[in-house]
């Protein structure tokens, strides 16, 4: 019997590495299908200078063993972008004293801004604020008490937080509120919890636009 078990776990673990090595050939079929229609370049391998490059953003600065993959790079609507599957690991010890890898995935959108900017983190509350008040941050009130109850807004420069979360951005993101924003010297971050479907990064894409357009011109003109 303990023979039979040792099996079924092997075979099991076996199948498990055929069917995630057949889904994980699909996305990349069609994550590079889409960056062809998009106009976008597509490069599958993972790419630790993007994990480098961004690494001043918080949510790419967690675990080890960073890298992207599954990029898309170009001009997309007259931005530069750059969307990404991402990787990082943690570590952990069962009660048995042996230490265990967690591997964890989600999905990453860029945008480059033409101006530099300080810190500013716009995320659903309960998921950012534990994090700001670690960091001597507080969460930001606005006029709006349901925007308030419902995102932490983190930044040290105050007044670039009310510029950012004006009235149209709170309608968008009170419409929107899985979206985690991040702005740091000239980009524009969104991030997800998980790896998003190839169906769903050309509609994140917009909104990732869309977030762009809220932001008000004369922040440019004297960043």
């Amino acid at each position: 019997m303990p023979f039979v078990i040792v099996f079924i776990i092997i075979a099991l673990i076996i199948v498990g590495a055929i069917v995630g090595h057949i889904q994980a050939r699909k996305r990349r079929e069609a994550m590079g299908l889409l960056a062809a229609r998009l106009g976008l370049r597509f490069d599958p391998s993972k790419n630790r200078d993007i994990a480098r490059r961004y690494q001043f953003l918080d949510k790419l600065r967690q675990g080890s063993n960073r890298y992207a993959f599954n990029s898309l790079t170009g001009n997309y609507q007259d931005h530069e972008i750059t969307a990404f599957d991402y990787h990082y690991e943690t570590h952990s010890t069962d009660s048995k004293g042996r230490r265990q890898t967690h591997h964890h995935y989600f999905s990453f959108f860029v945008l480059r801004l033409p101006g530099s900017f300080s810190e500013l983190t716009i995320g659903p509350e309960g998921i950012l604020s534990k994090i700001a008040q670690a960091v001597g941050y507080d969460d930001i009130d606005f006029e709006s008490h349901e925007f308030s109850r419902k995102f932490c807004v983190r930044a040290k420069d105050k007044k670039f937080a009310y510029d950012v979360c004006n009235a149209r951005m709170i309608e968008y993101l009170l419409a929107n509120p899985d979206l985690m924003i991040e702005i740091e010297l000239d980009s524009l971050a969104v991030a997800f919890k998980r790896r998003l479907s190839p169906e769903q990064i050309e509609p994140n894409l917009q909104r990732l636009i869309q977030v762009r357009s809220l932001l008000p011109d004369y922040l440019f003109s004297r960043s």
